[in-house]
């Protein structure tokens, strides 16, 4: 079991559930910065995103894999949001649900402005399935970062581990990262809390410098 830092770990064990949006025209006003998590129904996606922000049960993962279409969104504060996107490629669900999906996605990830970065879960045993290929090229065509968390790396020797992660790097364009991850062992956890809270400074940062410029100069007057 790896240990944390405390800092980074309270930076995420603020994150509160505030809504699930059955469409993306549903969720919140489009500002501040919002981080999505997308994954195989079966990828470890809940667990995951529990161990990131250090709760149990912040992110519910269903008892029916694939069926909840929801986006749920959590809040870091005012600003910073974010996103656990539906589960997706599960052989159970009805292929009009995959189409209802794969429309609500296409909506999110072309629309959505405050959207900075997707992080896409794949387990280390069966990665860049068609689904997720599918995910990488729709967030590279927007110019839209994605970092990969390779979860259930500790099913894996470390040798093994390594060898894979090395293998899908090579494979991988330019905007996309990755890494192991593991919420058994919590493998990767201060890198992936690292490498999020930089994205949301990095944005937070940039908009608010963008709300001071655009803030009117109360000191200038007009001379008679």
């Amino acid at each position: 079991m790896q240990t944390e830092n405390p800092q980074l770990r309270a930076y995420f064990a603020r994150a509160v559930f505030l809504k699930s949006a059955p469409e993306a025209s549903q969720l919140p006003l489009d500002s501040g910065v919002e981080i999505a998590f997308a994954g195989r129904s079966n990828a470890g996606k809940s667990s995951a995103l529990n161990t990131l922000c250090a709760q149990k049960s912040l992110a519910r993962a269903s008892k029916r894999p694939g069926r909840t279409q929801l986006l749920n969104v959590f809040t870091l504060d005012e600003n910073k949001r974010l996103v656990d996107l539906p589960g997706y490629g599960y052989a159970e669900v009805p292929m009009e649900m995959r189409k209802n999906w794969g429309a609500m996605m296409d909506v999110y990830f072309s629309q959505r402005l405050s959207l900075k970065l997707t992080v896409l879960m794949m387990d280390i045993r069966h990665p860049m399935r068609p689904f997720d290929l599918m995910l990488i090229e729709a967030c590279v065509n927007r110019d839209l970062p994605v970092h990969i968390l390779l979860t259930k790396a500790d099913k894996l020797s470390r040798g093994a581990a390594s060898s894979e992660l090395q293998k899908i790097r090579n494979k991988l364009p330019e905007k996309v990262t990755v890494q192991l991850f593991s919420s058994l062992s919590k493998q990767g956890l201060d890198e992936a809390r690292t490498f999020l809270r930089d994205v949301m400074e990095k944005h937070g940062s940039a908009i608010a410098a963008s709300a001071v410029d655009d803030a009117p100069n109360h000191d200038e007057h007009v001379e008679a």
